[in-house]
């Protein structure tokens, strides 16, 4: 792909380090700039989360998914254009009438899941915009959703109620409102017991986030604390699901031995804002965004976390659960939200010994909170709430550029901030 081949050569230019190429991050007023227009009125209407297509994410093509406060997904054409090119048509589904938290792209792309505050999850197509499929069976808000990696029909939910919801799209099975999950996990993130069994909860601890495995374990993460908890689902491919679902007593195969939030001189646990999986380079590791403000690294076959965790003061999350990271395609940087820019960090090196955390880059151009981000392949997109999306790239001219006549280019494009 052009983007890798690019990457390399200024690999060779900048010796190893590719901090130079995240500095060389920029992005273009006019056309690397998208509105999130209201779809009841001429208004514009705050960003909640974005996700890039799969197919993007391997160069082939730059769909963004972005959902909204209202309830609506618009999808972006999000490719390298002209100055004074129009915007692409854009394609918008309206799967819900309240916020959409998340939303996520089938392992085919032919689908997304919509988490909303109306306690459900919706599937729809993407060539018809219909709703195929209404998931009901959360008490409160859903907050995440996750696909198996390679099945169109299998996919978990967490939401404010802490439960993880575990459907299968070929079973319907359905309640009043629409189709019930086959096998629920109540109170996923309560304190353990010695014996592994969970104690008993007056007020739910969220569930934030959720990453689903070709093997069927499923890691999550929650409002409370820095633990990670892996869950044991092979036995949803038997034939006897119904049976065993209800009868199994369900507890964590793996849990974080060390909660990481507690190592920094934070005076309780803090919650998991945002888990993300490292590729390539950082293939094995999560990463994990805490509300202590840190980036935490774990190792993904056991779930314990490394000494290098990615911080910088720019970083500010302020209790907020609607911030977002995700690890470039590439696996060598990660993104990540929270205050007033998006922050960009070199993990290329985070699993070798004595690996030391370089300071996080800038990406500053939207006036509100910078919350979702996602990468596809050569690109970032970073979700504000001034109801805007940005599209960055690295460009080593056009930052040269700017780097040489700021006053004359702020009017055209934004470029990075070292930290």
């Amino acid at each position: 792909m052009l983007h890798f081949v690019y990457r390399n050569l200024l690999l060779i230019l900048f010796s190893v380090s590719t901090r130079p190429i995240l500095q060389s991050f920029v992005s273009s007023y006019k056309s690397d700039f998208f509105r999130c227009d209201s779809v009841e009125n001429g208004s514009l209407t705050p960003p909640y989360a974005c996700s890039y297509s799969h197919s993007a994410k391997a160069g082939r093509t730059s769909h963004l998914a972005v959902s909204t406060e209202e309830g609506a997904v618009h999808i972006f054409d999000t490719r390298k254009r002209s100055e004074w090119d129009p915007e692409p048509i854009r394609t918008t589904l309206r799967p819900h009438d309240n916020g959409v938290y998340d939303v996520k792209w089938s392992a085919s792309d032919s689908c997304l899941a919509t988490c909303s505050a109306d306690r459900s999850i919706r599937i729809s197509c993407i060539n018809t915009s219909q709703v195929l499929h209404t998931l009901t069976g959360h008490a409160s808000s859903v907050k995440r959703a996750a696909w198996h990696p390679s099945n169109d029909s299998l996919v978990c939910s967490g939401g404010r109620d802490g439960m993880i919801c575990i459907w299968d799209l070929r079973i319907r099975q359905s309640n009043a409102l629409g189709q019930s999950s086959v096998f629920n996990i109540p109170n996923a993130h309560e304190s353990l017991l010695p014996s592994g069994r969970r104690t008993k909860q007056h007020t739910p601890k969220t569930i934030t986030n959720l990453i689903l495995n070709e093997g069927m374990n499923l890691v999550s993460s929650g409002s409370s604390d820095g633990v990670l908890r892996c869950w044991d689902l092979r036995f949803l491919s038997s034939s006897t699901i119904r049976s065993t679902a209800k009868s199994k007593r369900f507890t964590p195969s793996l849990c974080t031995p060390t909660d990481p939030t507690t190592l920094h001189g934070s005076r309780r646990p803090r919650g998991i804002l945002s888990l993300t999986k490292g590729t390539g380079p950082s293939s094995g590791l999560l990463f994990a965004l805490g509300a202590d403000s840190r980036i935490h690294t774990y190792v993904a076959s056991s779930l314990s976390s490394l000494p290098i965790s990615f911080t910088d003061p720019n970083i500010q999350v302020n209790g907020s659960f609607y911030i977002s990271s995700a690890v470039s395609p590439c696996g060598e940087w990660l993104a990540s939200g929270g205050g007033k820019s998006a922050l960009l960090f070199d993990i290329a090196a985070a699993a070798k010994p004595y690996a030391r955390a370089s300071p996080g880059v800038e990406l500053k151009a939207q006036t509100g909170e910078v919350y979702a981000v996602d990468w596809a392949d050569g690109m970032l997109a970073s979700c504000a709430d001034d109801r805007t999306v940005r599209i960055w790239r690295p460009d080593v001219d056009v930052y040269r550029r700017c780097l040489e006549d700021p006053d004359d280019y702020k009017w055209k494009w934004s470029w990075s901030v070292s930290s």
